[in-house]
């Protein structure tokens, strides 16, 4: 089976984009922890984990894959139910299951890959259905359920990140303009209408109040100047490192110290980077990132069949909204969100997660289709 494809196809260039940015970032997170060791032996080994899944995955055929989407969301389903009974909580947020002899895993993390490999198979089979309302009702309660679930942890960026995908990966399965152009013509003005009520403290039942405060700050930034604190200090730190940075490891005045910054390891590692690498370093990590998505896109291109563009398709968009809004966060483009920054923070799931989907892309380049 592993010897039948044409191994020319393999994308090595993936790897090693892939294996800079993972460089990069133990170097990062061995200066935003303080040289915390034990932290960085983690990572190394979801990098080393990680790295042997995705080429494991590499060699299976995505369609054997694909033809067990069912069992993949409903391990999803169950994995994010696990959380809610018996998972872990922290600083008030239930996101994490501990299990015996592997230790603490975020179900949400895997859960957005198995959501890419459920939806590459539900569109592909849906192919000439795909715009009938009752498959996009199916598939819109499908996303639902799994949404509530994560947003009951609560993790309201995560669900935002698989709404992303969702709506990328229809687009590429073929939605019709007329859809698109109804769906915006609705939710413009009823995002507008929800920013506007928020204002007049009337919200939703479905948001809490640390996230009201936090979309209120993002539009209205002198009223709700605390809660851009944390965001204000990431900018400043990252303009701080001026063009070369302070260099790895600094601490004289760093933002590091102190108060200034929460989890600088994961969600504002982008503000470390800025200040010891400066604008060069912020510009070669948004590159690299840029050149993955760009592999990833160039294989969905490629592609044999629907199923295969469509996961190529997801992964892209994945990367692409997870890595954007990290930086987004940290540089105060977006509202203050939870999201770690791909193959850089740190976080064993997450890391080993994004290589679960990177292997399964790479199966779809060695099964690209033949050129005439």
């Amino acid at each position: 089976m592993f010897f039948d494809y044409e191994f020319k196809n393999y994308n090595l260039r993936l790897i090693f984009y892939i294996l800079i940015l993972n460089i990069l970032g133990v170097l990062v997170i061995n200066s935003a922890t303080g040289q915390d060791s034990a932290l960085i032996g983690k990572q190394i080994m979801g990098i080393v984990v990680g790295l042997l899944v995705a080429i494991v995955l590499s060699l299976l055929d995505y369609h054997k894959i694909t033809s067990m989407a069912t069992l993949v969301y409903i391990s999803c389903v169950i994995g994010l139910l696990a959380v809610l009974f018996f998972g872990e909580n922290v600083n008030n947020a239930t996101r994490w299951l501990k299990l015996p002899g592997i230790g603490q895993i975020q179900p949400s993390e895997f859960v957005k890959v198995g959501l890419i490999v459920f939806f590459s198979w539900f569109f592909n089979k849906n192919q000439e259905k795909l715009n009938y309302l009752t498959t996009l009702l199916l598939a819109g309660v499908l996303l639902l359920v799994v949404f509530g679930l994560i947003y009951e942890e609560p993790d309201l960026s995560t669900g935002l990140v698989i709404v992303f995908v969702f709506i990328c990966m229809l687009f590429a399965a073929g939605l019709s303009y007329r859809w698109i152009i109804g769906a915006l013509s609705v939710f413009v003005p009823v995002g507008l209408l929800f920013i506007y009520l928020l204002q007049y403290d009337m919200v939703p039942p479905f948001l809490k109040g640390y996230q009201t405060r936090r979309i209120l700050a993002f539009f209205f930034k002198e009223q709700y100047a605390e809660a851009n604190l944390q965001q204000d200090n990431s900018i400043m730190a990252i303009g701080s490192g001026m063009l070369h940075g302070k260099g790895l490891n600094y601490t004289a005045n760093s933002v590091k110290n102190g108060n200034f910054l929460s989890e600088e390891q994961t969600d504002f590692i982008f503000a470390v980077i800025g200040e010891e690498l400066g604008f060069i370093g912020c510009t070669a990590v948004i590159c690299m990132i840029a050149l993955i998505v760009f592999e990833c896109l160039v294989m969905a291109a490629r592609a044999r069949d629907m199923a295969g563009r469509l996961l190529c398709v997801g992964m892209a968009a994945l990367l692409a909204f997870q890595s954007f809004s990290n930086i987004a966060v940290a540089t105060g483009v977006f509202p203050n969100t939870g999201l770690p920054l791909p193959f850089i923070s740190y976080g064993v799931s997450s890391l080993i997660s994004m290589y679960v989907g990177i292997g399964i892309t790479l199966n779809v380049g060695l099964q690209r289709k033949i050129s005439n």
